[in-house]
């Protein structure tokens, strides 16, 4: 079937209308109408080449939900109309330890929504900025959310937003009696700051902009830091268990891991395009710290968070645009102008 996307020829070329190509639904297949698609960080990156590897023509987009519009003759977990969400990952080997641990975001063959190998042309996966994706059953989570929201949970379960701040905060044990920081509040750290806070945690935020504290609160945050001023830095010392650095640009680690306690952990979950400065050793060694990363979570682990946050009355907070704004909504990321996401509205594919 030929369906309206939005995607780019090369990397110095600007996302235009495209006309792309999805196969018809296997006997594991789910197909969804897409109503909305959040808008990742990782998705420029990718269109513009600044990570290796784009294929191109390239169709960003692994923050989708939408409607079921039909099914493979062996689904029973799916029906029409159902709504649903599909992230970042479309398939993986599904036998290896990390799969059978539901952890596929790991898998060595994991296949991301966008930019990764199919058999469907053009040869690679072509993702959520279009009207129509067709995945596997495994690849599909259920959104329980109200119909009203769906817009806003659009970037939960996807890449740098809901899962990628709710793994780690759920696999080093956020919730009462941790004291959990935050550094960034963008798409990624303001769903961190909604999540540590419904975890139960005590919640610091990081900012370099005083601008940020009011809004920081007012998404949970019980403490404020301007990471600029060293003294409000210094009065932190030592004093977390848990960090998720959110960042998307190179910065000093050191500044932050300082603010761990003994057996802390700081975790990056942003990906700069360059790498950030070597941390001291010393200032990981001392207090037996622990620097480490953390991807997505796997399909198990985002129905969880989805569910949590539909228990917790929890979503993205969005700008939603048409489809012939995304060139002008990039540059606006590039400024940090948005809050916190945009989402597009896919009928606009239509227009």
């Amino acid at each position: 079937m030929t369906v309206k996307a939005y995607g780019a020829h090369a990397a110095d070329k600007s996302l235009e209308p495209l006309d792309i190509t999805r196969r018809a639904p296997g006997a594991h297949d789910v197909q969804i109408d897409i109503a909305f698609c959040g808008v990742c960080h990782s998705d420029l990156h990718t269109v513009r080449s600044e990570w290796a590897g784009t294929l191109y023509p390239c169709v960003p987009g692994h923050e989708i939900v939408g409607r079921v519009s039909a099914v493979g003759e062996h689904i029973h977990g799916f029906r029409v109309d159902d709504l649903v969400g599909v992230g970042c990952m479309v398939d993986s080997c599904r036998h290896c330890a990390d799969c059978e641990a539901g952890l596929e975001n790991y898998c060595d063959t994991m296949v991301g929504t966008y930019n990764g190998p199919t058999a469907d042309a053009p040869g690679h996966t072509l993702g959520g900025y279009s009207q129509q994706v067709v995945v596997h059953e495994h690849f599909v989570l259920r959104i329980r959310h109200a119909e009203d929201q769906l817009a806003a949970v659009a970037p939960l379960p996807l890449l740098c937003a809901g899962i990628t701040t709710w793994s780690p905060l759920r696999h080093w044990k956020a919730g009462p009696g941790k004291r959990v920081g935050v550094v960034g509040i963008g798409g990624l750290g303001h769903m961190g700051l909604k999540l540590a806070r419904a975890l139960g945690a005590h919640v610091v935020a990081f900012t370099t902009s005083e601008s940020k504290r009011t809004e920081a609160t007012a998404l949970g945050a019980h403490e404020v830091v301007v990471s600029r001023d060293r003294a409000a830095m210094a009065e932190h010392a030592k004093s977390l268990d848990l960090i998720v650095n959110t960042v998307a640009a190179p910065h000093d680690l050191d500044a932050f891991l300082s603010l761990l306690k003994r057996d802390g952990t700081m975790v990056l979950v942003g990906a700069p395009a360059t790498p950030h400065p070597s941390p001291q050793v010393f200032n990981l060694i001392m207090k037996r710290r622990a620097l480490a990363g953390s991807m997505i979570g796997g399909i198990p682990e985002t129905q969880e968070m989805l569910d949590f946050c539909a228990e917790h009355g929890i979503v993205a907070d969005i700008e939603m645009i048409r489809a012939d704004e995304i060139n002008a909504a990039y540059e606006r990321m590039l400024e940090g102008d948005v809050k916190y996401r945009f989402v597009i509205d896919n009928a606009t594919l239509a227009v």
